[in-house]
């Protein structure tokens, strides 16, 4: 690799970003659905205005995708993949104009370097891959419009043009919002940024912006209207993930949990170094609209989502904080360009670059060669699968269950209409659904079925059979299934088999003629749908 210069900096990140899309590519093709993405399955075939628990947009382009690739993990990612390498190039214009182009060229870098963003965010089959792409396009136009940047060059605007650009900013703020619910914080953060600007602030007397709030609540309309259809259920069920209408009771084990969480998520030797950043925007907002800007935008999501947690239990979603982190890339990409400028800092920042390239390229390997052919089974240590916190290898999450598959094939049952596929469980739902790609009708028997409620009418399911697939739930099934059923038979198991090892044991019940249950249950959304009722009423959420 030759110097990096500002001249060859664009270049450079263009061959990354293209390096990174055919890796990126073939991990996507080639390892399994995770649990959280066999459970969005069902969305992607199944359109909707908006859906239970996310925005539509990421379910509408796995749709388009499949129509094209087929039903497949890649058809099923590819839009993520496609949209994390515009992420990455949308990074470095951002970055560049902030600071410079090395500054750009360091911050892909480091992004793609990052655990939370290499793999989940830029394959995996999930909201976030378009937020971040539709959030930084946003911020990259608000920059060039509001005229933010060491690097914005002598680009005039005339009334026209700047009323153009916040068109722009309007559509693609749209489709941040149909993205995911944190786009909020860049809303926020925008207007914070402006109104600590003087030189920012005739923006609050300009039509520019508020035309843009105007586009998006326009391109909000879906979301809007299914959740006035649905009681509001999706803002319910996420506000009371920010522990609304709890008992408040500190826990500074939650937050502890939240900081090593996103230090682990980021990989600790990243996270340093970028959290950092967040207090140098926050020295420097007074003196540079760069940092002020990367500040204002980045603080919200990081401080909110691990601020909660001292009362909230988001468990482990510690990649809600990541849009915040990815600003702060920006300032940390100038960092490094500073430090390898610098003979005393150089030798250190590249020791640290190389250990990271290393470490990140080594665990992405051998995470995905174990999780398609199951070889650490043969030859790694067996207690390097309890690090994650499992007393199993949790990379089973990540294969397909595609033995159940072969099951309901041998079985027949494919053949047989009026049969239909329960589980005891939302997220061994969609497991079971992604293993059979949807080819029967499937319901979840259980006080928490979140999306699944939505995409499936039991109504019309009344007198059929099902076949209800358990994985060591045998309590849940006779609580909350048998009620349904005149009987249940268990019948022999479904072993999940990855490389000729048997990893799970699925227990497999035949039960006959759904019906409404003889006793009350009013704590299955289920009853309430087979009694003519929504699954969630107004203010109701899943049970904890």
């Amino acid at each position: 690799m030759k110097k990096l210069t500002e001249s060859n900096a664009a270049r450079y990140a263009l061959t990354l970003i293209i390096i990174t899309f055919i890796i990126r590519i073939l991990i996507a093709a080639y390892t399994g659905l995770g649990i959280g993405e066999s459970y969005y399955f069902r969305g992607a075939i199944t359109l909707e205005l908006s859906y239970f628990d996310q925005p539509p947009l990421f379910f509408w382009l796995s749709w388009l995708s499949t129509k094209i690739f087929g039903l497949t993990t890649l058809g099923l990612r590819f839009p993520a993949v496609l949209l994390f390498a515009g992420t990455s190039w949308m990074l470095f214009l951002l970055t560049r104009q902030l600071f410079n182009a090395k500054a750009g060229f360091w911050a892909v870098v480091v992004m793609n370097l990052s655990a939370v963003f290499t793999v989940a965010i830029a394959c995996w089959f999930q909201p976030d891959a378009p937020l971040m792409f539709f959030w930084l396009a946003a911020a990259y136009c608000i920059v060039q419009v509001m005229q933010v940047g060491e690097n914005r060059g002598t680009i005039t605007f005339n009334k026209r043009k700047t009323y153009l650009w916040w068109v722009n900013i309007g559509l693609l703020m749209g489709l941040a919002t149909l993205s995911k619910y944190h786009v909020l914080f860049l809303f926020a953060g925008v207007f914070l940024f402006i109104v600590a600007n003087k030189s920012q602030r005739h923006w609050l007397r300009n039509p520019g912006p508020y035309l843009a709030v105007l586009i998006t609540l326009i391109m909000a309309f879906p979301i809007i209207w299914w959740n006035y259809q649905n009681n509001w259920a999706s803002f319910v069920f996420q506000g009371s993930r920010a522990g609304t209408g709890q008992k408040f009771q500190l826990h500074i084990d939650w937050f502890l949990r939240s900081l090593g969480g996103q230090a682990l998520w980021l990989l600790p030797w990243i996270w340093v170094p970028t959290f950092r950043q967040l207090f140098v925007s926050f020295k420097q907002r007074v003196t540079s609209l760069s940092y002020s800007y990367v500040f204002w935008i980045a603080v919200l999501p990081i401080v909110f989502f691990t601020v909660i947690t001292l009362w909230a239990d988001l468990q482990y979603h510690f990649h809600w904080q990541a849009p915040g982190y990815m600003m702060l890339f920006a300032p940390l990409g100038y960092a490094i360009d500073k430090k390898l400028s610098n003979t005393e800092t150089a030798r250190g920042t590249r020791r640290w670059m190389n250990f990271s390239i290393w470490f990140t390229v080594i665990t992405i390997t051998v995470l995905s060669l174990h999780m398609v052919t199951g070889f650490w089974t043969w030859y790694g240590p067996k207690w390097a699968v309890g690090l994650a916190g499992d007393t199993d290898d949790p990379t089973v999450q990540g294969i397909d269950y595609n033995d159940i598959n072969t099951r309901f094939e041998k079985e027949g049952w494919f053949n047989n209409k009026n049969l239909f596929v329960g589980t005891p469980r939302w997220w061994l739902t969609g497991k079971v659904d992604w293993a059979l790609k949807g080819k029967k009708e499937i319901i979840c028997f259980n006080h928490d079925p979140r999306n699944m409620a939505y995409l499936v009418d039991p109504n019309k399911l009344i007198g059929h059979d099902a076949i209800i697939v358990s994985q060591g739930e045998y309590e849940s099934v006779t609580q909350d299934a048998k009620p349904f059923f005149d009987s249940i038979t268990e019948l022999p198991e479904i072993k999940i088999i990855r490389s000729g090892v048997t990893e799970l044991h699925m227990q497999v019940y035949y039960c006959k003629n759904f019906h409404v249950t003889k006793e009350t249950r009013e704590d299955l959304p289920l009853y309430k749908q087979l009694t003519g009722r929504p699954p969630f009423g107004p203010g109701e959420k899943p049970q904890d």
